[in-house]
């Protein structure tokens, strides 16, 4: 029997975070997650298992609460660059879960990288 949309998500997100850590040990890590209504994004140290800075379409400040498109995730790729600067960090590698890179996704992280933070 097929897969169900569930474990294929499932099995993608497991397949590229241990990709991610296999390769970049000690770098921060820029995790994505897209609902239907909002997208969020937190700046983790797996080090220490922390979480240094976030950002999220529910904030007030950013002006976009309750929307989920590429215009919110443009506005928090430049609030979670801001706050790793403000935290001190420069380059983090990009965990985009089991989202595909594109649309949403692929804006954030690029308004990210515009931003100032090297993905």
């Amino acid at each position: 029997m097929a897969n169900s949309k569930r474990q294929l998500f499932i099995k993608r997100r497991l397949r590229v975070r241990n990709k991610l850590r296999r390769t970049n040990r000690g770098r921060m890590r820029l995790s994505v997650h897209r609902s239907n209504k909002n997208i969020s994004v937190q700046l983790i140290d797996d080090v220490n298992g922390v979480t240094v800075a976030s950002a999220s379409s529910l904030e007030k400040v950013l002006g976009v609460v309750g929307k989920n498109n590429i215009e919110a995730a443009t506005k928090v790729g430049v609030a979670i660059a801001e706050r790793a600067k403000a935290a001190g960090v420069e380059a983090a590698y990009f965990d985009r879960g089991g989202f595909l890179f594109h649309g949403k996704v692929k804006a954030l992280a690029d308004a990210a990288r515009e931003g100032g933070l090297k993905i």
